[in-house]
């Protein structure tokens, strides 16, 4: 049985105005977060997307380096 495996990028703006969400997931690709806590409620909600699914989470600074990776395992089963 093959898994699928979501994965999303959380990257800081280039604008410096939040965070972008980047998946293929994603109906429309990417979704936009600028509150003071975006970068949580970017994982936060690539973690309820997901939620049916394994997913890797990766978060970026604005070098483009890797800080942070989340994992979240698929909460649902198959009967």
């Amino acid at each position: 049985m093959a898994t699928t495996i979501h994965s999303y990028e959380v990257r800081p703006r280039k604008d410096r105005r939040g965070v972008n969400l980047i998946s293929d997931a994603l109906p429309f690709g990417r979704l936009w977060y600028g509150e003071p806590n975006a970068t949580s409620s970017a994982i936060g909600y690539a973690m309820h997307r997901s939620r049916s699914h394994h997913a890797v989470i990766r978060v970026y600074d604005e070098a483009g380096n890797l800080i942070e990776t989340h994992e979240h395992k698929g909460d649902f089963r198959e009967a």
